[in-house]
């Protein structure tokens, strides 16, 4: 059963995010998520909890401890993009 997602790729309803429809995301893009990128992935739906927003990414680069330079290493596009994408939270806006 293929999951609802929007044309970006996004949850169409995210309250039934769970880890393992992130991993099925993944699966269905065609990206294995590495340990790494899960743990982001969770650090960013616990600031997102606490603060009702996605963490600009300089701010996220301080939540995690990673560099900036090493996200976008790890990601190969924009960190926040996939980040929220898999962790079932809005799209960010603006530059990311």
């Amino acid at each position: 059963m293929a999951l609802e997602r929007t044309g970006n790729g996004y949850l169409v309803d995210p309250s039934i995010w769970t880890e393992e429809i992130m991993h099925e995301m993944a699966t269905e893009d065609e990206i294995e998520l590495s340990d790494s990128q899960v743990t982001q992935i969770l650090a960013a739906r616990d600031y997102f909890s606490e603060n009702s927003s996605v963490p600009p990414i300089r701010t996220f680069s301080k939540v995690v401890g990673i560099d900036k330079k090493i996200l976008f290493k790890e990601w190969l596009t924009g960190p926040m993009k996939p980040i929220t994408k898999y962790g079932g939270m809005p799209q960010p806006t603006g530059c990311v």
